[in-house]
């Protein structure tokens, strides 16, 4: 991005106007307080999380905060105000987009070639779909290459029904994560502590991963590797907190 188009972001982005960051409990939840004020969502809620770690979590990083608030870089606050700002209102919706995952999962289509990507895959994912299986009752369909292949109703109202079982913040993860690897059963194995982040997204890169090995990779894709992989370390750090 050129020099004066970044002066301009920042200078359209809010000043920090606080010093202290500290929480408060607040009967069952805990609040972010700025300078002794609560903080207040884009809507204008108050931002109060439901345990003092995820409330820690958030306000670490508005203690980060330069003389500009730049919310591209405080994901879980973000996360918190989808959770508190839009998911209350559209649960099913969100419930229904985790499961539209599960019903084409990343970790169900296996590589028909060649035979070192087959069996990273088998490895990797075949694991994760045993653990489906055991674990949360899901029975998933595998199949080789990329022409879908549809899963069982049952399983897909199974997922929806499992992402309404978290409270907004949970589901909130669950449905970035989703998003982030492609995969519904990866996604609920880290809200579940099954798998870690990182490992996570891994695993969803492993088509991705085994190019690069083969061909290189350029400086542009490996910082948005690296950006996404935060991402997904961040979400493991936020399920945590919510335990």
């Amino acid at each position: 991005m050129p020099a004066n188009r970044q002066d301009h972001d920042a200078l359209n982005r809010p000043r920090r106007f606080w010093k202290d960051v500290s929480v408060a409990e607040e009967g069952l939840s805990w609040a972010i307080l700025l300078d002794g004020r609560p903080a207040k969502t884009p809507v204008g809620a108050r931002l109060v999380l439901p345990t003092r770690a995820l409330a820690e979590l958030v306000a670490q990083e508005w203690s980060a905060v330069g003389e500009h608030v730049n919310f591209g870089l405080m994901p879980a606050t973000r996360l918190a105000f989808t959770a508190i700002d839009r998911i209350g209102a559209v649960r099913d919706a969100v419930a229904q987009e985790t499961a539209a995952y599960a019903a084409s999962d990343l970790i169900c289509y296996f590589a028909e070639g060649p035979q070192a990507l087959v069996a990273a895959e088998e490895a990797g994912w075949g694991p994760m779909l045993d653990w489906a299986h055991e674990a949360l009752g899901l029975e998933l369909v595998r199949t080789a290459g990329i022409a879908h292949r549809p899963q069982p109703p049952e399983t897909v109202a199974q997922v929806a029904a499992l992402a309404l079982e978290l409270d907004d913040f949970g589901l909130a993860g669950l449905s970035w994560a989703s998003a982030l690897f492609g995969s519904a059963v990866l996604a609920l194995a880290v809200q579940r502590a099954r798998l870690g982040g990182r490992e996570a997204y891994a695993l969803s890169r492993l088509d991705e991963a085994f190019q690069e090995e083969r061909w290189g990779v350029d400086d542009e894709a490996a910082a948005r590797t690296a950006t996404l992989a935060s991402e997904a370390e961040l979400l493991e750090r936020w399920f945590v907190a919510l335990r």
